[in-house]
């Protein structure tokens, strides 16, 4: 009997769920509260700019397996661009030095040898300090486990870690840390390419998943909110979902994955733990056209902002861990930003260009060595109910990866356990 299963959440965790059910041979409902796919993944028109933007700026790992998977799947790999080479140019905006570290593309870490191609000022000995990261023990943050000083850090490691994992990288998990170091910058060169979505974030993840789901046949269900499970008193199984608009019961060969928000998650689940301290990220947009150059992304030292990405007739700068930052005017955050993007860029300082500043509070769980604790698994006590989400334990920070792969694992979770009888 073919399996019907109930996607709760169309997030990237939810529509990598609902993708990998498809693909093997599960029905699939996708349901989300709001009336569009994505989640805080998604792309949408903004009015003052006069352009379509991205509810924030992403850099995806040429090494992050599940999500080149993924995009493979829906048809849109060709979306994620990137340098031929490992290469990520830097700028201090204190001195206006400016360099770009050139990684090598074999598994061999011959860059670290070049004078040219490694961070400047460090010498191949300082980069055995990443060798501690990758033997990290559970409940150590970075600075109890490495040595976090110097210019390998200041000039690399700290922007690089804080793009990630988006809080101060010296408090964050070094568990968490490790994980992505063991899998992109120990991997390899070919693992470390920065990748953007070059024409959105939902041409690259979201409108080619949902056009893949629909011509598949599954039903995709927007503005339908879940208001309660009904979980069956005689059985360790999900009996009915019930939403805004109706009650749907489930049969023995249905099951739920809940892709939803840690907060919405735990108002649904009884007695479920999760991470309760979150970090914030502030992007600032200037519509202005990117002069010729200028690299894709750029890492900016002793700034407000961490990256600087260029986008066809726009620049955009994320702030990672940007809590200090949410009180501040948005006019005041653009002129300040504007000013070091111009630094960055050789552009004129005056006028600022028109603008937009887009926040999220709680843009991701701080990745904070207390937090890992708190995260649950995908099985719950409900056989047929499995939870997806960045938030959950994937072993990585809260990142498109880490959601993409909560999702793959939630739906193969489901699927490998035995169908229940009548």
């Amino acid at each position: 009997m073919q399996r019907l299963i109930h996607v709760v959440g169309a997030g990237l965790a939810g529509l990598a769920a609902a993708v990998q059910l498809q693909r093997r041979g599960a029905r699939v409902v996708l349901h989300d509260a709001a009336d569009h796919a994505g989640g805080r993944c998604r792309s949408y028109y903004d009015a003052e700019l006069g352009q379509t933007i991205d509810s924030g700026n992403h850099m995806v790992l040429s090494g992050n397996a599940a999500t080149l998977s993924y995009t493979r799947a829906i048809g849109a790999s060709d979306e994620l661009v990137g340098p031929a080479f490992p290469a990520y140019p830097f700028v201090d905006l204190a001195t206006q030095a400016r360099w770009t570290v050139r990684m090598s593309p074999g598994r061999l870490p011959w860059w670290i040898f070049d004078q040219h191609a490694r961070v400047p000022n460090t010498g191949p000995a300082d980069y055995l300090a990443l060798i501690p990261l990758l033997l990290a023990r559970p409940g150590r943050s970075v600075a109890q486990t490495m040595r976090c000083n110097g210019p390998l850090w200041d000039r690399l490691l700290r922007p690089l870690f804080q793009v990630l994992l988006n809080i101060e990288p010296r408090e964050a998990s070094a568990e968490l840390t490790g994980a992505m170091v063991r899998e992109t910058l120990i991997a390899g060169g070919l693992a470390c390419r920065p990748l953007v979505a070059r024409n959105g974030l939902s041409s690259a993840f979201v409108d080619p998943a949902l056009r893949l789901l629909q011509h598949g046949g599954a039903v995709i269900r927007l503005n339908s909110s879940l208001k309660d499970v009904a979980f069956a008193t005689n059985a360790a199984r999900v009996q009915a979902l019930n939403f805004a608009d109706g009650r749907v019961e489930l049969e023995p060969n249905h099951g739920v994955i809940l892709a939803v928000p840690s907060g919405v998650a735990q108002t649904l689940v009884p007695g479920l733990r999760a991470p309760n301290r979150f970090a914030a990220t502030v992007n600032v947009h200037f519509a202005v056209e990117p002069p010729f150059g200028l690299p894709p992304i750029t890492g900016l030292l002793n700034g407000t902002g961490a990256w600087l990405f260029a986008f066809d007739g726009r620049l955009s700068v994320t702030v990672n861990d940007a809590g200090r930052l949410l009180d501040l005017p948005h006019d005041t955050l653009a002129a300040t930003v504007w000013t070091e993007v111009a630094k960055a860029a050789e552009l004129p300082a005056v006028p600022v260009p028109r603008w937009q500043v887009v926040m999220d509070k709680r843009a991701t769980f701080a990745a904070l060595p207390d937090q890992e604790t708190l995260r649950p698994g995908t099985r719950t006590r409900w056989k047929n109910l499995m939870l997806a989400g960045d938030w959950t334990a994937t072993g990585l920070p809260a990142t498109i990866e880490g959601a993409i792969r909560s999702g793959q694992k939630a739906a193969d979770t489901l699927l490998n356990e035995p169908m229940e009888r009548r």
